[in-house]
């Protein structure tokens, strides 16, 4: 096994491990529970799971998706949180190896994770998420030189700015609220990691993407425009697509538009 493909077998291992604990954050943080205590447990029959039964991925293979203390059927979620940051971290390690950026950019997508399955669920956004994550993006911005902390800075400033104009203008002429300060403050996150110009990029992506999704939702379920669509997840879709191909379709949009022009 060559050390590119040994490390990269470790990061998808590391990150199905840390999705494990995420699942304990998903599902105990939108009931102001701690994550650290107690210890994980069936909520049905209060089964202490061994650590046997805590193996990321394959313990859910191995007891068929079953509590081995009274039967019960774990969800799905659980095993699909740790698979899909095992994915993520793995592809994060092939876009940018061992690296400060790879470190910070794993910590920013795990919260991503937890904010996008407690928002689907709960329509809520934890500000334990948010708030610590504001300020860990600037920190962190001070160490990684393609990024800087006035970029982050400004990044804070307009995620959190532009969104709230939009709730306030939206506030002011219908008098009902159409975006949660959630929304608000985890864009203000994306830009403290992903810089100012992250900021238009993800709000263009995710809602282009949840327009086409709440369209949707509303034609099939038949329900009209008053039907409540969470918002994270779009912005976490749109910061994702930035992170892997953000440059890549902003210079495609504007070679587009010259050959158009021309």
């Amino acid at each position: 096994m060559t050390p590119h493909l040994y490390f990269s077998v470790i990061s998808f291992i590391f990150g199905a491990v840390v999705g494990s604990f995420l699942n304990v954050c998903i599902c105990r943080m939108p009931r102001d529970e701690s994550v650290v205590s107690p210890p994980s447990h069936c909520p049905r029959c209060n089964y202490r799971i061994r650590w046997y039964d805590n193996i990321p991925l394959l313990s859910y293979l191995a007891l068929a998706g079953k509590c081995r203390g009274c039967g019960a059927h774990i969800s799905l979620q659980y095993p699909l949180v740790e698979l899909v940051n095992a994915l993520l971290t793995l592809a994060l390690f092939l876009r940018f190896g061992p690296s400060p950026t790879f470190l910070v950019l794993f910590l920013f997508c795990s919260a991503l994770v937890v904010v996008t399955f407690i928002d689907m669920e709960h329509q809520i956004i934890p500000d334990e998420i948010s708030l610590p994550g504001i300020v860990l993006g600037f920190v962190c911005s001070f160490f990684l030189p393609w990024h800087g902390w006035l970029n982050s800075l400004s990044g804070i400033l307009l995620g959190g700015g532009s969104l709230w104009l939009v709730a306030w203008g939206y506030h002011l002429l219908t008098g009902k609220e159409g975006m949660g300060g959630g929304d608000i403050k985890l864009l203000a996150m994306m830009g403290a990691f992903l810089g100012w110009k992250a900021v238009p990029f993800i709000i263009f992506a995710g809602s282009l993407v949840g327009s086409v999704v709440g369209v949707s939702m509303m034609l099939f379920q038949k329900k009209d425009s008053k039907l409540a669509i969470p918002f994270g997840p779009y912005l976490a879709f749109g910061a994702l697509l930035y992170i892997f191909y953000g440059r890549s379709l902003i210079q495609w949009y504007f070679s587009l538009g010259s050959s158009i022009r021309g």
